[in-house]
This record gives structure tokens, C-alpha cells and sequence, in this order.
């Protein structure tokens, strides 16, 4: 039987460009690694094992003397293109890539604590990153503290102990509040600490916690970096020895693996992340600037406004306001209800950072896991509404939001 395949020939190796590439240009070629038929897409590689030429491969391989896929729960080729690609975008040494956001969320946390650990983190969360620190990990024997987002005061008070690990969201969802990275890490790391940085509501496009300070960044893949509601899927992005000594040992024998196929639609998807989130972005301001001032209207909460209260901190560490604008409506609950229902191209949706718009109610969807007290805590009353914004036009959506408000 004929071992040749038509077509399929080694390609030589083109040379690399002699400058730094833009973050952009990274999105839309770093990792590629074309096989011998040449193809200008990514392949996916949809396979869950991979073979050996011999024993003695094998042995290597396992033994990590040769560089060669295992197995996809270990390592895939098409998740090692988005992991690289990913990586280079955000400027980390590496990346892990992970099921889901909260598979991303709890690993960055459960690869370095232990029992007796203590934990520092943002009062202002999302819901199941609340249940995971304040509900999870106690049971086994990990305590925690939750320090407003700007509260310098109770930082530097929650960080002059002993301290494992703090866990940030910035901005949060879905009030956005911002924590100043570069004040807390620095504080941190002075007691040894290390800093996860969830950066859901930014996004690498607009804000680079690596670069701030921060040890580790977190995504949900799901939310911006996909973007078009297709694949759930997590990252983690940090150091090689966060990544290799204590992440990867973690994963590794706990499986919360990404689909290849879902991994190749993201290295698809990072080509135009910056293109989306930058037009999201230019939409989200607009149409905050155009609520602010409406009477049925009785707060926005949008990091490019001036009034937000962390307006000129956001401003530092973020190059746009974000995709994802906080409302509070002026009147009870069944009003918001009812703007929500007049809306006819902005959908109600849970999700957030995708190019259609998407409207929730927090209390009674994404934070309902929450008591009343917490969500109080964070700001959300039963009026709270979380705008996602996408690629629509936007005054098409500033049209919807203004029939809706009058209805």
C-alpha cells in the first residue's frame, strides 16, 4: 500500500520578520503551523491521541526528551495554535487554554492553594467566582477576604498579612467597578502574594494586566475572543513557572480540556478580536453618553464617562471604556422589565462581549446565585440592568434603546 499522499509535501521554513510584530498581525499569524498540504486556514486537528515511530519515542515522549503530542486532554496542536496566539497577544511567557471561563477561574486558583492558604480579592464579582472563593474553597480549609474595588485603605490592610493569592475583576461585572492593578500588585507581591487578574470585561484588546503588574490573566474565551456566541471556552496567560510548575501539573490530571474544534474557532475568531471590541467599544460610548442624560435614566455606569468614579483611573489602564455598559433604571423592576420587552434589536441574553447586543437583568439572571445582601454590596438593586453592545450600527441602537425608554 502506497505510503505517498497526493499533494503532501514538506514546506521549508519561511524566514521570521526581523522587527516586533503589532499585537494584531500576532492575532492573525503566530502559532500557524502549516502541514505538508500547504492550506492557508489553520487546520484542525480533531483527534485524541497520536502515534510513535517506535517504543523508544514513546518512552521519550513521556519522559519529555522529545517534543511530541500525548494526548488532547494533555496537549492538541489546534489548542497550541490558539494558546500561542493568544499568548503573544497579551504578551505572556505562555498560555493554558481551558473548557470554560470558570474552569480557567477555579484552576488559577486551585493549582496554588492549599489547606491553612488565605485568599484577597475584589468585593465586586461575578457570581460564580463568588461562590467559587466564598462558598468552594473554604471547605477546604482556605479563608478569604473581599476588599472594595477602590478602597486603597482596605487594600493595604488586607495586604500587610500573609496572603496566597488575590483574585482581581477589573472592570467588574456587571457595575464595573475598576481596581487600580498596578497598586494592589504591587502591595501584594510585597507579602509574596500572587495576582490573578480576570480580564473578561476588557479584553487583551484594552487592557494588558501583565504589563500593570499582575501575575496571571484570565479569560472567558467565550465572551470577546469568540465573540459571536459559538464555543465556551477559558484561558489562563502568566509565567513560565506559574504556568509549567504549578498550572499545567494541575490541568494535566484534572481534565478540563478545550475542544480542538472549539480552539480552532477561536484562532479564527483572534483574527478580528480587535477589530470588534475597538468597534463595540466606539458604540458603547456613544450610546452611554446618549442614556446618561435620559429621565427614565437613573445612573450609567461606563468607565469612558466622566462620571464614573474611577473615570481617570480607568483611563490609565485601559485604552477604551469597554463593550458592556451599567444601567440603572429610574423606577422598580417591572419597569426595567418592560424597556427590556420594547426593545426590538437588542436581544435579552445573559452573555456579554458578543457582536449582537444583549440586554440582562442581573439580580434575577447572572448574580442571582447571590444573596440579596451581596448584591447589594455590589451595587445591584432589582432597577440594575447590564447593556452588552455589539456590531450593530449604532444608531440603530441608540434608535431601539430611545423607542424603548418612551414606550
Amino acid at each position: 500500500m502506497s505510503k505517498e499522499v497526493w499533494g503532501y509535501h514538506e514546506h521549508p521554513k519561511r524566514r521570521e520578520p526581523e522587527w516586533v510584530v503589532h499585537p494584531q498581525t500576532s492575532a492573525v499569524r503566530e502559532g500557524l503551523a502549516r502541514s505538508g498540504f500547504g492550506e492557508t486556514s489553520e487546520a484542525l486537528y480533531l483527534n485524541s491521541g497520536f502515534t510513535y515511530t517506535d517504543s523508544q519515542e514513546a518512552v521519550d515522549a513521556f519522559t519529555d526528551q522529545t517534543d511530541h503530542f500525548l494526548y488532547s486532554r494533555f496537549h492538541n496542536p489546534t489548542v497550541a495554535m490558539f494558546e500561542k496566539r493568544l499568548a503573544a497577544i497579551e504578551g505572556a511567557e505562555h498560555c493554558v487554554a481551558t473548557a470554560s471561563g470558570m474552569a480557567a477561574m477555579f484552576a488559577s486558583l486551585a493549582c496554588i492553594l492549599e489547606a491553612g492558604d488565605h485568599v484577597v480579592a475584589s468585593a465586586a464579582m461575578f457570581s460564580s467566582c463568588h461562590v467559587v472563593i466564598t462558598e468552594i474553597l473554604p471547605k477546604w480549609g482556605v479563608t478569604y477576604e473581599l476588599v472594595k474595588a477602590n478602597d486603597k485603605a482596605g487594600w493595604e490592610k488586607a495586604l500587610s498579612k500573609k496572603v496566597k493569592a488575590v483574585f482581581i475583576e477589573t472592570p467588574s461585572n456587571p457595575l464595573l467597578e475598576i481596581v487600580d492593578i498596578r497598586f494592589v500588585s504591587d502591595l501584594a507581591h510585597k507579602v509574596g502574594a500572587t495576582v490573578i487578574v480576570d480580564n473578561v470585561m476588557a479584553s487583551p484588546v484594552l487592557q494588558k494586566p501583565l504589563e500593570l503588574g499582575a501575575d496571571v490573566v484570565m479569560y472567558s474565551a467565550t465572551k470577546h475572543i469568540d465573540g459571536q456566541g459559538r464555543v465556551l471556552a477559558g484561558a489562563l496567560l502568566g509565567s513560565f513557572s506559574y504556568i509549567y510548575e504549578k498550572l499545567i501539573p494541575f490541568v494535566r490530571h484534572t481534565g478540563p480540556t478545550l475542544s480542538a474544534f472549539s480552539a480552532w474557532v477561536l484562532v479564527k475568531s483572534l483574527e478580528t478580536m480587535e477589530l470588534r471590541v475597538t468597534r463595540m467599544s466606539e458604540s458603547a460610548q456613544a450610546i452611554a453618553e446618549f442614556l446618561e442624560g435620559h429621565p427614565k435614566i437613573k445612573s450609567v455606569r461606563y468607565p469612558g464617562l466622566p462620571s464614573h468614579p474611577d473615570f481617570e483611573l480607568a483611563k490609565k489602564q485601559m485604552s477604551a471604556g469597554g463593550t458592556t455598559i451599567g444601567i440603572e433604571f429610574a423606577g422598580s423592576q417591572r419597569e426595567a422589565f418592560a424597556f427590556m420587552d420594547a426593545l426590538c434589536v437588542i436581544d435579552i441574553s445573559n452573555n456579554l462581549g458578543d457582536s449582537k447586543s444583549l440586554i440582562t437583568h442581573p439580580a434575577s439572571t447572572t448574580q442571582r446565585r447571590l444573596s440579596v445582601e451581596d448584591q447589594l454590596k455590589m451595587g445591584i438593586t432589582p432597577s440594575v440592568l447590564r447593556l452588552s453592545v455589539g456590531l450593530e450600527h449604532v444608531g440603530d441602537l441608540i434608535k431601539d434603546l430611545d423607542q424603548a425608554l418612551s414606550n
